[in-house]
């Protein structure tokens, strides 16, 4: 059993897997002032809280989006498990052929689904993760990383809308009793979470149009289990796919 960390814009995802299964998934949020110790506190508590001792995990990989944190967890994790923690990042071995302008942009935490959906699941696919921002990222059937899309996520969104508009306060990310609001707060509910739904539903259809092929469709991310199941088109929820993709990275890595 491994300890893998994202470091994501809003939360850091936080998680023991190993190859029979996902042990815990717990978010903290991200906050760039704080300290190592401070850090390695958080992710102390979240093992306590799950009876897993630090002395019973083999290492740790972490995947980041944030370079101004990445070291600071880094070292709390090694504070924790008195031994290195591998960075997802140059010269760590991912078996990804990735087709893009360039490929040293790509994010850690893309790179990572990708990897856990060519173990997993059919190609070609496509991963949307739904995050800070929304990602979809297409492998296609050769197992090439050929490329996605980045929306707004679903919060950003919604946070833009009720700072611009002096009138709508601030509501929760759930379905409303019925598409057609009848005031304004099922208005905005029907508005975004319908809207985020039509959305990927879009997309996946123009990427497919683009490709020439039906593509296997995974969804993961804090906010995918609220939108999902609104979607027309059949997507698979797989809340473990980042930690999956992490934990086939450490494989290939490991001494």
């Amino acid at each position: 059993m491994i300890l893998a960390i994202d470091i994501g814009n809003t939360n850091i995802v936080v998680g023991c897997i190993d190859k029979e299964k996902t042990y815990f998934i717990e978010r903290i949020s991200t906050v760039r002032t704080k300290t190592e110790l401070e850090y390695a506190v958080d992710i102390k508590t979240i093992l306590d809280i799950h009876d897993i001792p630090a002395d019973s995990l083999e290492g740790c990989i972490l995947s980041s989006v944030v370079p101004q944190i990445t070291d600071i967890v880094r070292i709390a994790g090694e504070k924790i498990l008195e031994k290195p923690v591998m960075v997802l990042g140059p010269g760590i071995k991912t078996g990804l052929n990735i087709l893009m302008d360039n490929p040293a942009s790509l994010g850690a935490d893309l790179v990572a689904d990708a990897v856990a959906g060519i173990a997993y699941y059919p190609v070609p696919f496509i991963a949307i993760d739904m995050g800070t921002a929304t990602t979809l990222c297409v492998v296609d059937e050769k197992k090439n990383y050929i490329g996605g899309m980045i929306l707004p996520g679903v919060g950003v969104s919604l946070d833009a809308l009720t700072a611009r508009a002096s009138q709508l306060s601030g509501i929760a990310i759930e379905a409303p009793k019925r598409v057609i609001g009848k005031n304004t707060i099922e208005c905005m509910k029907s508005g975004v979470l319908y809207s985020s739904a039509g959305a990927i539903d879009g997309c996946i259809e123009r990427m497919e149009e683009e490709l020439g092929q039906k593509c296997t469709v995974v969804a993961t991310g804090g906010l995918a289990r609220k939108i999902i199941p609104h979607c027309r088109r059949e997507i698979i929820l797989d809340e473990d796919l980042l930690l999956k993709g992490l934990l086939v990275i450490y494989e290939k890595n490991r001494s």
